[in-house]
């Protein structure tokens, strides 16, 4: 389980276009907290993998734990 720290998640468009974004390139278990900024995903790709493609629907990674 990675957790992902993100910027710019306003509303529930947003939590939804990275839950999105993470299942795409093979995230299981997809949750994502908009209050506390991050999301949480059972991945298997790299970090820069996830980094790039949250990239794509213009949110910054910030962290990934």
């Amino acid at each position: 389980m990675k957790k992902i720290m993100i910027e710019g998640m306003m509303c529930q468009h947003c939590a939804n276009a990275v839950k999105g974004a993470l299942e795409e390139i093979g995230g299981t278990n997809v949750s994502v907290n908009l209050d506390e900024g991050y999301a949480e995903a059972d991945i298997n790709v790299s970090d820069e993998e996830i980094i790039a493609r949250i990239s794509e629907e213009d949110f910054e990674v910030t962290e990934i734990k």
